[in-house]
């Protein structure tokens, strides 16, 4: 399997040249690294090519590095049922560039792309109907980046008097904010159920 991804990553390097700018293999599976701007030939060469084949798209996800200038990977999954083969395709891009949508090549895309709109705020070129998919109307944010609060920033509540869902700050009560990491056992008993057998045994010895 080994010899035949190398091959493979051979062959798309033969093809691509330039704008393919890093692959490896790990695990069993290739991983090519792609300018943003060859995103879309990348992903036609590895579906129309004979010697590829990767006709079916698993998902699209992204993944947040807030220290790199280019802080989003949005990363594709394919298979190729034919040849019993996956493989990854990987670009970059920041919070304002955006990444060409693959609508047209794989309409399973679709959702997906939304999907790293929605939780990353990556922009998708050409996508058909580029909007949130999972959080509510209104929501503020990006919940999967890494600079995103674990609370959010705002709450949603049922209001019995308004007869609707209204939504209002976050605010935590101030008993679960007091986390003290440094005593784990402090406020236990000094004796706990059980324990006091043990002291009579001793006792007896």
């Amino acid at each position: 399997m080994s010899e035949a991804l190398r091959e493979l990553a051979a062959h798309v390097e033969g093809v691509l040249k330039d704008d393919l700018e890093a692959s490896h293999i790990a695990y069993g599976e290739l991983t090519l690294e792609v300018e943003r701007h060859a995103v879309l030939k990348t992903l036609m060469l590895l579906r129309d090519d004979p010697n590829c084949r990767f006709e079916v798209l698993i998902d699209i996800c992204g993944a947040d590095y807030p220290e790199r200038a280019l802080r989003f990977e949005v990363i594709y999954h394919l298979l190729s049922m034919s040849q019993n083969r996956r493989v990854r395709v990987k670009t970059s891009t920041d919070e304002e560039t955006p990444v060409p949508s693959a609508v047209s090549l794989f309409p399973a895309a679709d959702w997906y792309e939304r999907e790293a709109f929605d939780m990353y705020g990556i922009v998708f070129d050409g996508h058909p109907d580029l909007r949130r998919l999972l959080t509510d109307y209104g929501f503020s944010g990006y919940p999967l980046r890494k600079d995103f609060p674990l609370s959010g920033y705002v709450e949603v509540r049922y209001d019995e008097e308004q007869k609707r869902v209204v939504y209002e700050p976050v605010s935590l009560k101030q008993e679960y904010r007091d986390f003290d990491f440094e005593s784990p056992w402090e406020g236990m008993l000094k004796v706990l159920p059980g324990d006091e057998k043990a002291e009579d045994a001793g006792d007896e010895a």
